[in-house]
């Protein structure tokens, strides 16, 4: 399936709508700041590594009509325009690493024109579009080497093509052992609320044509215990210097069910998913969403009362003590994570 979740076409930027899957691939046409951060908010766009690369051009649309004067004006519009961008979304670090590239790179070309620092900016962020094709590619490359044939192999929310540019972070590493004539089964948590299991995993493992068994999220520890998982490969949306990673609610408690039952559990992120400026996980900020989407089936119809108090944490933190390994575009970071972690960051 030749896809890419994000692309630049007739000075516009073009997305897939991911909350009409599976029913219907649209694809999006987006101008404007305001356009952008609506897709982010209401998740027509996710995935840390995509985050990355609709925030660089999110901010690129913020500024591309700037009157500003001078580098002065046109620096105050920048931050006013990254701070809208990294409200939207506060927990995936790849967001404000996509920002920062962009806010890095004008800084440094502040004394060219407003019309050339423009021009620098958006051929930044197609940059990064660029860069994280070739980063998951190599990670899936280094990664695919700790899965055997015919490996049962469980994740949770989406990190293939759909969470990337084109190709992956878990899945990509799945997408390499198929190349290599490996075998392999994926069970895919649905990922409750907003079901990007169900949804863009099952969908896009589908249309790759890999084996692929959906189940509910609270199966997961019936199918460790029955020894028919192998390994459990997740994304990430930020790692802390010490290796506690934040992803999609749910990790935490795969993680935990992983070890008790002996399992392998890996996380697969570029090195742009660790942020050096947090310790440890009790930093991470976690996002909370909105009650609708758990009272409410995928937004259509109630399935609790109307007064029910909801509590929708978006990410949770898994300790590092419970992750084996992080398979990054550099290599694989085993423990002692504290340690190699800034190696791997130098």
């Amino acid at each position: 399936m030749k896809i890419r979740t994000i692309d630049w076409k007739r000075n516009s930027l073009v997305i897939i709508d991911q909350t009409l899957l599976p029913e219907r691939l649209k694809y999006l046409s987006l101008s404007s700041l305001e356009e952008v951060i609506e897709a982010i908010k209401n998740m027509r766009i996710r995935g840390a590594p995509a985050l990355a690369g609709i925030a660089a051009f999110g901010l690129y649309l913020g500024i591309r009509d700037s009157k500003a004067k001078n580098y002065s004006e046109f620096k105050k519009e920048l931050k006013r325009c990254a701070h809208l961008i990294g409200s939207s979304r506060p927990t995936a670090v790849n967001l404000f690493w996509g920002l920062n590239r962009l806010l890095d790179k004008a800084q440094s070309n502040k004394e060219k024109s407003i019309q050339r620092i423009k021009e620098i900016l958006l051929e930044e962020a197609k940059s990064i579009l660029e860069e994280d094709r070739y980063i998951c590619r190599k990670m899936a490359k280094i990664g695919a080497r700790i899965i055997k044939d015919n490996d049962r192999i469980l994740t949770v929310c989406n990190t293939g093509i759909l969470a990337t540019v084109d190709y992956g972070t878990a899945l990509g590493l799945i997408y390499e052992a198929k190349k290599q004539g490996k075998k392999i089964k994926v069970f895919a948590c649905e990922t409750r609320p907003l079901l990007q299991g169900a949804r863009l995993t099952t969908w896009e493992l589908m249309q790759n044509k890999i084996d692929v068994t959906l189940i509910c999220d609270n199966t997961a520890g019936y199918l460790m215990q029955k020894k028919m998982i192998d390994k459990v490969l997740v994304g990430a949306d930020r790692i802390a210097l010490n290796g506690d990673t934040a992803n999609k609610i749910g990790t935490y408690s795969l993680a935990v069910l992983a070890n008790y039952h002996k399992i392998p559990f890996y996380v697969v992120a570029p090195l742009s998913s660790f942020d050096p400026s947090i310790k440890d996980g009790k930093s991470i900020i976690i996002e909370e969403r909105s009650p609708y989407e758990v009272t409410h089936l995928f937004f259509k119809r109630p399935i609790a009362p109307k007064s029910a108090k909801v509590l929708n944490f978006a990410f949770d933190v898994t300790p590092n003590r419970l992750i084996t390994g992080f398979i990054t575009e550099k290599g694989i970071i085993e423990a002692p994570f504290e340690i190699n972690i800034k190696r791997f960051l130098k």
